[in-house]
């Protein structure tokens, strides 16, 4: 017997369909400065509407005088096939106050998003955004550091 996720009226939608359709869902999120300083990490909520991406992110502050701290914002851009794109805004009066801009592949099995993010004019580095119930972030940390060495 076919279990519904979702009901869609005479239609029943599962879960890995609609997992396997968007990028709706709770994200870990790695990334790398231009420097030598350890990878960053990130926890997001994505939610995606047709084409359209919003959602908020949460991390650890690296940079005096708020390391440590955490940092909320808001997401917002799009996806257009396996191609996404987005601006995270840093929320509040405060540093960071900052957009940055990050632009990345989707994988095959809507698991993981890699690419690159930029603060224009001041700095880059990659990100890896991976789906919760992934591979472990962990896991992925070690390989995602060791390509920037």
């Amino acid at each position: 017997m076919k279990r519904c996720w979702r009901p869609m009226g005479p239609r029943c939608i599962s879960s890995a369909v609609v997992a396997g359709e968007n990028l709706t869902g709770v994200w870990q999120g790695l990334f790398t400065y231009p420097r030598r300083i350890r990878a960053g990490h990130f926890s997001a909520t994505l939610i995606e509407t047709a084409s359209h991406l919003s959602g908020s992110t949460s991390e650890l502050w690296a940079f005096p005088p708020r390391a440590g701290d955490t940092v909320l914002a808001m997401l917002s851009g799009s996806r257009s096939g396996h191609s996404v794109i987005f601006t995270k805004t840093y929320e509040g009066p405060d540093r960071p106050n900052h957009s940055v801009q990050y632009e990345g592949t989707l994988t095959d099995d809507f698991l993981e998003i890699e690419g690159r993010w930029v603060i224009p004019g001041v700095w880059a580095g990659r990100f890896l955004m991976i789906r919760s119930g992934g591979r472990s972030v962990e896991v992925a940390r070690e390989e995602f550091e060791r390509v920037d060495r």
